[in-house]
């Protein structure tokens, strides 16, 4: 029989996260699309209200434009004298000017061909405007605005300026400008020509542009407000998509922490095909895989704390009786006990060390390529020159395995290798054979390990692999195996993996010829 003990647990991975549809992350496209979208709705607003007040400035040029042309059409036909060099009749013009005009809804100014101001509906208006004063200042702060609306009036008085002297020039001007009263104005510079002759300008301003302005900002807040809301939706979605969730598995992880629970399970956030779906996954598999390995450890334990009970309830037995036996041949049975036991303990102590350190060894160096058959050759050698008064080994490479590559850590494959050797050598005879194959299976390497020992019962092929199960063959050293051989070989399998699997080899009469253990491994693609 062979040295056994128990599979490890095969390592929980995290299930992987379902393909994405779009590339990048699902939440983030959400994050960028909601904040995109409170944008997107403000910029179109602006946009929309911009054509809307570009339009309604131009509507005023043109009607502006449509009444200056037709006022300077009716001075150079009624109020022009003098041939063959024509003027305007100032007195006559500002009579016209009056009546075509309206005050109410503009300000007309006629100018004469040197540019002096001949008319002002201004000064011919029967109307007073009424504006509140503004508050009492001390004098510091008074002069001070003086000095900037006397600026703003300087500043107004040379672009009406400007203005003139381009419709002087025979061009028609249009356009926004400053005021006389510090606000914007449409303005319309109409040349009065006769025959070829500009004889004066008439100038239209239509002064509401600031309450078309303000109507314009007014009609942006449903913009604003919907932005707003939006915004506001987006948060809340947010909040309800993200943050909660994330909340959620906090307290969850904080239950299993506190062990109040083994395993966080949210099984609706699990469904979700986002990051969170993988977040709650990932944490459903972790905390899974940290209760089966807590299981085994505590598992483990208590089988440690078994085996070695036996001998040192054994020892404690030896010492108990050593000082009550007289008989020098049965002091020395009882030493050799003692001596045997303590070969036990010390044997179980070391493989319950390199057990307990598998997993930090297996996970302390990243896998590389390993050549199996130089590994395999190296074993073998070694026990062929070492291994003298035991079983001999042998080492056959089959048809198309020479490059069999597999992805691993050398130092833990070697121990599977060196314990499948060591449990084979153990139960064949001094004069036996213990052959090591390696062959190809598809995409497996395939090594085999086999002794021409006793055999294993049907029944105990998979025991073999629990922990601490030893089941020697009569003659073997008492304590020399721990049980813990084979448990190692196939998490090491495991680890990497593979499969490690034990069976019995039959001769041509269908006796049990030994036992051979088969160990699978992925190879690399070439």
């Amino acid at each position: 029989m062979a040295s056994a003990t128990g599979t490890g647990n095969p390592e929980a991975r995290p299930p992987a996260g379902r393909p994405r549809r779009f590339p990048g992350s699902r939440l983030g496209r959400l994050i960028l699309g909601l904040n995109l979208l409170s944008l997107a709705i403000v910029v179109a607003g602006a946009l929309v209200l911009n054509e809307l007040r570009r339009g309604l400035v131009n509507a005023r040029i043109d009607s502006l434009t449509t009444q200056g042309e037709l006022i300077a059409s009716i001075l150079d036909q009624a109020a022009t004298i003098g041939e063959p060099e024509p003027r305007m009749d100032a007195a006559l013009a500002a009579e016209l000017l009056q009546t075509l005009s309206n005050p109410e809804a503009q300000r007309a100014r006629l100018f004469d061909g040197d540019g002096r101001v001949v008319a002002d509906s201004e000064w011919m208006a029967d109307r007073v405007d009424a504006s509140d004063l503004p508050p009492a200042v001390a004098r510091p702060t008074a002069e001070a605005e003086t000095r900037e609306v006397g600026n703003r009036n300087v500043a107004a008085r040379q672009a009406l300026a400007r203005e003139v002297a381009t419709a002087l020039s025979g061009e028609v001007w249009s356009g926004l400008r400053r005021g006389d009263h510090g606000g914007r104005v449409v303005s319309v510079s109409i040349p009065i020509r006769h025959v070829r002759a500009v004889l004066g300008v008439v100038t239209l301003e239509a002064r509401d542009v600031d309450q078309i302005i303000a109507a314009e900002r007014r009609a942006l807040i449903p913009f604003v407000l919907i932005a707003m809301m939006a915004t506001l939706g987006s948060s809340l979605l947010l909040n309800s998509l993200v943050a909660q969730p994330v909340s959620r598995m906090a307290r969850a992880a904080d239950r299993v922490r506190q062990d109040r629970a083994r395993v966080i399970t949210l099984p609706d956030l699990a469904k979700r095909d986002d990051e969170v779906g993988d977040l709650s996954r990932s944490l459903e598999a972790m905390t899974s895989a940290l209760t089966e390995r807590i299981g085994a450890i505590e598992a483990f334990a208590a089988d440690v704390a078994h085996e070695i009970r036996n001998p040192l309830t054994s020892l404690r037995s030896a010492v108990e009786t050593l000082d009550l036996v007289q008989d020098p041949a049965a002091r020395a049975r009882l030493t050799e006990i003692l001596k045997n036991d303590v070969q036990r303990l010390d044997r179980l102590v070391t493989d319950i060390s390199n057990a307990s350190r598998l997993d930090a060894e297996l996970s302390r160096d990243p896998p590389r390529p390993v050549d199996l058959a130089r590994l395999l050759g190296d074993i073998v050698g070694l026990y062929q020159e070492t291994g003298r008064g035991q079983a001999a080994v042998t080492f056959s490479i089959q048809p198309g395995a020479e490059a069999s590559r597999v992805m691993g850590r050398e130092g833990p494959l070697s121990q599977i290798i060196r314990n499948l050797i060591d449990n084979a050598r153990s139960f064949s005879p001094i004069d036996g054979t213990v052959s090591v194959t390696l062959a190809r299976s598809g995409g497996d390497a395939v090594v085999t390990v086999a002794d021409e020992g006793p055999g294993i019962p049907p029944e105990n092929l998979e025991t073999v692999f629990e922990r601490f199960y030893t089941s020697r063959p009569k003659g073997a050293a008492f304590g020399g195996n721990s049980g813990l051989g084979l448990s190692i070989a196939r998490q090491i399998a495991a680890h990497h993996g593979g499969a490690l699997c034990a069976d019995n080899r039959m001769a041509a009469d269908g006796a049990v010829a030994g036992a051979v253990f088969t160990l699978n491994l992925p190879v690399l693609a070439a």
